[in-house]
């Protein structure tokens, strides 16, 4: 088949409403802050490294809770995809 027929076909079809359907949904995750908040904590524990130690730990439990909190929240998204591909 050459590239003018299949363009041809391709117009027909949406002229008559009998486009196929899309191979793929396209999955976009929930609008979130914990990337941010883990953004600075990391720069913040970054940055205090010439302060305080204190601010150290404080700003790398930040990181560690929002590194954890950020991990659980995709995992938690990719588990609720359909696992059934079979439409390709």
């Amino acid at each position: 088949m050459t590239e003018h027929t299949e363009n041809t076909e391709v117009v027909s079809a949406e002229m008559n409403g009998t486009v196929p359907p899309v191979g793929e949904e396209i999955h976009m995750p929930e609008h979130s802050i914990i990337p941010l908040l883990n953004a600075a904590a990391l720069a913040g524990a970054i940055v205090s490294l010439t302060m305080s130690w204190l601010l150290v730990a404080f700003f790398g439990v930040a990181f560690l809770a929002t590194t954890i909190r950020w991990i659980a929240d995709t995992r938690r998204d990719i588990a609720a995809l359909p696992l059934d591909h079979s439409h390709h």
